[in-house]
């Protein structure tokens, strides 16, 4: 199932913050500009309510799913959402394993080689290198050569179109976008020109 949406835009847009009376055309805009995969962290209002509304929108064509999730109570939440992509800032493998077990994609934050294989042995589908800006892509290029070549490595924090290349020339398969793509208070013309520069950017490093 994740592979599909990597293949076809490998950026997760992080919607921190957003409003459950705001995520349909934010939503809406992203696909437009390309974007598969969508996560509402659930330190934002009412994340819950704007993961069902999402899943409503774009759920049979997109992976819709929930960041920050550190807790099995909150996994079982997102699943009752509708939500079928579970993110973590950390590596707990309890998580990943009740992610997994609930029929979920697994993408744990991890910030260490010992982390990396503790989450991979306990069935996370990808990496999410937290954050990209202590990491840096002198770290991803180091990891690359010990971790599966299978496994994508997403690096989140501070990734801007502009400093993606050395990213991914250092091994990364694509990114979690933050606050460059989305901050609260964005209208959804603000996200969609956002969402199209980061969209011609990763087309451009590919070409």
């Amino acid at each position: 199932m994740l592979n599909q949406y990597l293949q076809t835009l490998p950026l997760i847009a992080i919607l921190r913050g957003v409003t459950q009376h705001e995520i349909e055309p934010i939503g809406q805009t992203l696909y437009d500009a390309g974007f598969r995969i969508m996560e509402v962290p659930l330190n934002s209002p009412e994340p819950l309510e704007s993961i069902v509304r999402l899943d409503r929108l774009l759920g049979d064509r997109c992976l819709i799913g929930a960041g920050t999730v550190t807790r099995l109570q909150q996994v079982r939440d997102v699943a009752h959402a509708g939500g079928k992509l579970i993110v973590s800032p950390h590596g707990d493998p309890r998580v990943i394993q009740s992610t997994k077990a609930a029929g979920l994609v697994s993408a744990p934050g991890v910030a260490t080689p010992t982390e990396a294989f503790a989450a991979l042995n306990a069935g996370a589908d990808v990496l999410k290198m937290f954050p990209a800006e202590q990491l840096g892509a002198t770290v991803i290029k180091a990891w690359r050569a010990v971790l599966p070549p299978e496994v994508a490595l997403l690096p989140v924090g501070g990734i801007t179109p502009d400093n993606m290349q050395d990213f991914v020339d250092a091994g990364a398969g694509g990114f979690g976008l933050g606050s460059a793509l989305y901050k609260p208070g964005m209208s959804a013309e603000e996200v969609g020109r956002n969402a199209r520069a980061f969209a011609e950017a990763w087309q451009a490093l590919k070409r």
